[in-house]
């Protein structure tokens, strides 16, 4: 058993156990990260995960920080940090260099044991995946992440399980990175992408339809449309728009598949949905775009409340290390919540979360000082004349 795992037994300490406990099962079957040379890691691969999981759980700001706190705090350096400590360049060398095969192998098994788990809330709509891209700020050192002159970005493309709240499967590209051609990386058939209009493409429509991938995405309003079959729409709803028809202009990018098309207005302003999805009713389908802004509310959470952003990594390499040890921490927490609380993740569990650890290792430390107290007294009593 890890040290780390051990010492949590050790001093009692309930709420990171408890939080820590899918790894367990995460882990079965994980390849086994081995040193490249003949001396022995002076980072095992349970000290490199443990440490990215407390840097985003404890919102510390960079890594300088969260070494200096494995180094001070008693309760870092005794089960978060390598039994010698761990020095600036063996932690650098580690996040930048390895474990990223560890993590995925861990990243996807959580998120099996999250869905296996967590109530499936919009499960008549469908296995439904909000896709979307977010940009990371980053050093101008970092000369893969490009942007634009004077300015470094990276992105990070993402599938958003709306019924779970979890996020899926996550893919990183410079900050020019296109968007498009990764839908049909993060689908799987049968999966319906929640999109933005900024994923508009009429080729990628039919391609999507061929690989029996469904879509609900937004599209411009000025797009060429040539109606097949109009369907009657409620006058009661805001639905005012429900037809089969095929996108753009012919011979330049029409479709070559026919699409349905929904149009409804809300808080003012008109909406055009394309979709493959006729099995759904035009008010469900104006529904499902709506839950699309559950990535964008992840995102927003996601950055500010753990701190995935604060980049402890430089090369494309370690930033996915960095990202997807984030993305650990909030599957782990999305567990956590449920398991705890029947709830959804949320600021208010995960303060609670952390006060919750930190008044378990003031009371570890004080039944260990006095322990230890009580066995000096009794050796003293008995070591007298």
């Amino acid at each position: 058993m890890p040290r780390a795992l051990e010492n949590l037994k050790r001093t009692n300490l309930p709420s990171f156990g408890e939080l820590h406990f899918p790894l367990d099962k995460a882990k079965i079957g994980m390849p086994q990260l081995v040193s490249r040379g003949n001396r022995p890691l002076k980072m095992t691969f349970d000290d490199q995960l443990n440490a990215l999981i407390f840097f985003h759980l404890e919102e510390h700001t960079s890594a300088q920080h969260l070494l200096q706190v494995l180094e001070e705090d008693d309760f870092a350096r005794n089960n978060i940090a390598p039994e010698e400590g761990i020095k600036k360049s063996s932690f650098a060398e580690a996040i930048n260099n390895r474990g990223l095969e560890q993590l995925s192998h861990i990243y996807r098994n959580l998120q099996t044991q999250a869905i296996e788990g967590l109530p499936k809330e919009y499960g008549k709509l469908g296995d439904l995946i909000s896709i979307d891209g977010s940009l990371i700020d980053a050093c101008l050192s970092m000369q893969w992440a490009d942007y634009r002159k004077g300015a470094k970005k990276a992105k990070v493309h993402l599938g958003f399980d709306i019924n779970h709240g979890i996020p899926r499967k996550v893919f990183l590209t410079d900050g020019k990175g296109p968007e498009r051609p990764f839908v049909s990386m993060i689908l799987s058939p049968g999966q319906t992408g929640v999109l933005d209009r900024g994923y508009q493409a009429h080729d990628l429509f039919d391609l999507w339809q061929d690989e029996e991938k469904h879509f609900v995405c937004r599209i411009k309003a000025k797009t060429k449309k040539t109606c097949i079959e109009r369907k009657e729409v409620n006058p009661n709803s805001n639905i005012f728009y429900d037809a089969i028809v095929l996108l753009g202009t012919p011979a330049i990018n029409q479709t070559k598949m026919p699409v349905r098309l929904v149009g409804y207005i809300a808080d003012g302003t008109k909406y055009w949905v394309a979709t493959d999805r006729y099995d759904l009713t035009a008010e469900q389908i104006s529904f499902i775009y709506k839950l699309r802004w559950d990535v964008e509310t992840f995102f927003a959470w996601w950055k500010r409340h753990l701190k995935v952003y604060h980049l402890i990594a430089r090369s494309e390499y370690g930033l996915m290390v960095q990202i997807l040890a984030g993305l650990i921490t909030y599957l782990l927490l999305a567990i956590y919540c449920r398991n705890q609380h029947n709830e959804k993740v949320s600021i208010k569990r995960l303060r609670e979360l952390r006060t919750n650890i930190q008044n378990e290792i003031r009371l570890a430390t004080t039944s260990v000082d006095e322990s230890h107290h009580e066995r000096h007294s009794v050796s003293s009593y008995y070591a007298s004349p």
